[in-house]
């Protein structure tokens, strides 16, 4: 399904019925990397999957995509589907939209899960890094994409998972370099929102990896403090929905329908 958000193509789909929940990709990523959790969740509730601007099949808007504007986009899939309130779950970058979602539409979030993500901003190294991988999927897109792709993935697990490895390339080298240029901008310049996960009243979750490439296990770890938080550990990377499938499904239907 598709519809329209400042002249732009959206497209998400829609499953189920019963408690909304919104299921968001991260960077490189698309709407896809939730097949195989979509007959499990769906039995007993309504599943909204969206492919964020510039990824799948949803088209770019300008050079910058911030996370309040993907969150906007998510609110548009919501008011067309009468959607008066939702759970929401965000891998990575998703997790970051997530909580732009949960700032500007504070009344229409009964429940957030980051998964593989932190409400931190991005620090002066990490933004300098950002800068880095802007300047190297301009000057090659494909190396770019393949090299981040794997260094997803705990270093013991790419071996083991190279078939899916090979499989999520190959979508996100379907994107467009502004989409991959757009998202990076969008990621280096979002705001703290350490604060606001803390504080909120409905339930709350974190999922992350020890052996995570991208975050620092034990620096999320000690951001996410509050005993209102429910943190979910695995021992591997920062692909937890392939490197702890089973485990990972266990825990958010958990979450979900708790």
């Amino acid at each position: 399904m598709t519809l329209n958000f400042k002249e732009t193509e959206i497209h998400f789909e829609d499953y189920g019925f019963g408690k909304a929940v919104v299921l968001l990709h991260g960077f490189l990523e698309n709407s896809t990397m939730w097949d195989n959790f979509i007959p499990i969740f769906s039995k007993k509730n309504r599943i909204i999957t969206i492919d964020l601007l510039g990824h799948g099949q949803t088209g770019c808007i300008g050079y910058v995509h911030s996370m309040e504007l993907m969150a906007e986009c998510v609110n548009r899939v919501l008011e067309h589907l009468e959607i008066d309130e939702a759970l929401l779950i965000g891998h990575s970058m998703g997790g970051y939209v997530a909580l732009a979602f949960a700032e500007l539409y504070p009344e229409k979030i009964n429940g957030l899960c980051l998964m593989n993500s932190t409400a931190a901003a991005d620090s002066e190294e990490r933004k300098l890094n950002r800068d880095r991988a802007i300047k190297a999927v301009k000057q090659n897109p494909g190396t770019f994409i393949s090299m981040s792709v794997a260094n997803l993935f705990a270093e013991d697990n790419r071996k083991k998972f190279s078939k899916k490895i090979d499989e999520v390339k190959k979508e996100a080298l379907k994107m467009p370099v502004q989409g991959v240029v757009a998202a990076l901008e969008g990621m280096k310049e979002r705001k703290d929102r350490s604060g606001l996960f803390s504080t909120v009243s409905y339930k709350k979750m974190i999922v992350i990896g020890e052996k995570d490439p991208v975050l620092d296990y034990k620096t999320v770890i000690d951001q996410m403090s509050s005993n209102t938080i429910e943190i979910v550990q695995f021992s591997d990377g920062h692909m937890s929905h392939i490197e702890n499938k089973k485990e990972l499904s266990y825990k958010l239907i958990h979450f979900i329908e708790k």
